[in-house]
């Protein structure tokens, strides 16, 4: 049985990212590097925050919240942060507060 994993149980890098996504809740977080399976922010990364006509445009409503439990997308994340360890998102794509689909430069 794995461990359940939750917002104060992640690096602070990791939540960092965790609430900038919610903060977005619909958008894209380009030029984000990944060091040791850490995500950086010195540089800060690009945000592009898509705005939704019809919908709530606002931060995810977990946003505000202080812990809960991590959602599934964001221990798939998290795995291949730990697999691949370090390298630079060209972009990832947010929905709902959650991430639905990275880019990833590779060497040729």
């Amino acid at each position: 049985m794995s461990k359940v994993m939750t917002k104060s149980s992640l690096s602070p890098g990791r939540r960092y990212l965790v609430e900038l996504a919610q903060e977005t809740n619909h958008g894209r977080i380009v030029l984000l590097p990944v060091l040791d399976g850490e995500p950086q922010f010195d540089p800060p990364p690009t945000v592009l925050r898509l705005f939704l006509i019809g919908k709530d445009n606002g931060p995810h409503p977990a946003h505000c919240k202080e812990d809960f439990i991590i959602k599934e997308e964001w221990v798939e994340l998290f795995k291949l942060f730990d697999r691949e360890q370090s390298f630079i998102i060209d972009e990832l794509v947010i929905a709902d507060g959650l991430p639905v689909r990275m880019t990833v430069r590779e060497k040729a």
